[in-house]
Parts: structure tokens; C-alpha cells; sequence
């Protein structure tokens, strides 16, 4: 099936504008001493300064970056550009080009070049990492019932709790009331009577007596 190429009037406004653009720097080049293949490779360097500096603003936009130097360079070969379309309007004699329109069109090539430079070779924001596509996955605890057991139905224990280690000299005085009481009472020293003596929590108190046996 023969498809049909139907004209736009966008793209054919886009080709008449970049011709006459392009013939404007042409004869502005020429007309400041560059002749032959060097005045037609000035418009080529203009439009792609252009194209570069737009193609890394938007790069540097979509990434949230700033772009004011995208934009200075944008501006640089865009003023080249509307330059040479004013000043080949018959507001300047280009069969006697100033001095300063030579030596800014014989500069152009090193600005150019430097731009280009400056925007192709820019670190590029690093993107965010994607997360990884295959996990570790995690290993399944079963629970373990007898028979006849649901598993709802068995308690649920809580985590266990490290016991609270009784310093050196704690440990030592709660000795001296144990062999105390031992030989007054003739019977060893209770956890309760010897967390009321020393004035410590029941945790730490069995710690001690569990030291003690």
C-alpha cells in the first residue's frame, strides 16, 4: 500500500526559514573574507551550535537540572544567526565589512568549537538506580503443632528478654547477707528476702541468686 506524503505547512515554513538562514550566513562569511567551502561551513557551524544547545537544555530540564549554561550557548548561536539575517537586510555594505564583523566571523570557528565542547562533555546527571528485579527471598518459618491442634490456637511467646548482668560488687555484698542469714537462720537466703535487703528489682535479684546456688 503506497502511502501518501501529505506537505505540512510547519515543516515547510522550518525549510524556507533555514534556507534563507543558512544563504544569510553564507553571504556574511563571504563578504568578511571567508570564501569558498569556509563561507559554507559557517551556517553548518551556527545551526549545529543551535541544535546542540537545545538538544542539552532539554536534557538538563527533564533531569531537574540547572541550564543557565545551555542556555548562554543557546543565545550565543542564535544571536549569530539573527545577525546575519539584520545585517544582510541592506543595513550594512558587505562590499566594505568593518573590522570588528571580520574579526567576529574569523573568531567564530575557536567559539564554536568550544561551545560544542563545553555542552557535548558535560557530566550528564547519574539517573536513579533501579530497584533490583529478583530479590532474596526471605526463608519460611512453619509452625510446628500437634495433632488435632490448630495453629491459631497455640500462644503466642514473646521474645525473649536477656537477663540483667548484677555488677562484681553488688554480687559480693549480696554474698556477705546470704552467709549471714545462713548462719542465723541455718537455711539459705530466699530471692525475695534478699531483693528486699539489697533494694533491687525481682530481675535483678534472681540474676544475683542464680550466682549465689
Amino acid at each position: 500500500m503506497t502511502r501518501l506524503v501529505r506537505p505540512d505547512a510547519v515543516l515547510v515554513q522550518a525549510v524556507i526559514a533555514g534556507s534563507l538562514s543558512f544563504a544569510h550566513l553564507h553571504d556574511l562569511a563571504e563578504a568578511a573574507g571567508q570564501d569558498g567551502w569556509k563561507a559554507w561551513a559557517y551556517p553548518v557551524s551556527v545551526d549545529l551550535l543551535l541544535v546542540a544547545a537545545w538538544h542539552r537544555l532539554r536534557s538538563l530540564r527533564d533531569a531537574g537540572e540547572p541550564s543557565r549554561s545551555a542556555w548562554s550557548w543557546f543565545a550565543v548561536a542564535l544571536a549569530a544567526s539573527l545577525g546575519a539575517n539584520v545585517a544582510t537586510a541592506g543595513l550594512l555594505d558587505l562590499r566594505d565589512v568593518p573590522d570588528w564583523l571580520r574579526i567576529l566571523v574569523a573568531g567564530w570557528p575557536a567559539l564554536a568549537f568550544l561551545g560544542g565542547t563545553l555542552l557535548v562533555h558535560r557530566p550528564t546527571p547519574p539517573s536513579t538506580p533501579e530497584p533490583d528485579p529478583d530479590p532474596v527471598p526471605l526463608p519460611v518459618v512453619e509452625r510446628v503443632t500437634e495433632p488435632g491442634v490448630q495453629a491459631d490456637d497455640l500462644p503466642v511467646l514473646p521474645a525473649a528478654v536477656p537477663a540483667p548482668t548484677a555488677p562484681p560488687a553488688l554480687v559480693a555484698h549480696a554474698q556477705k547477707i546470704a552467709a549471714d542469714h545462713r548462719a542465723r537462720t541455718g537455711s539459705d537466703i530466699d530471692t525475695e528476702t534478699l531483693r528486699a535487703r539489697l533494694g533491687v528489682p525481682s530481675p535483678m535479684a534472681e540474676a544475683i541468686a542464680a550466682q549465689l546456688a
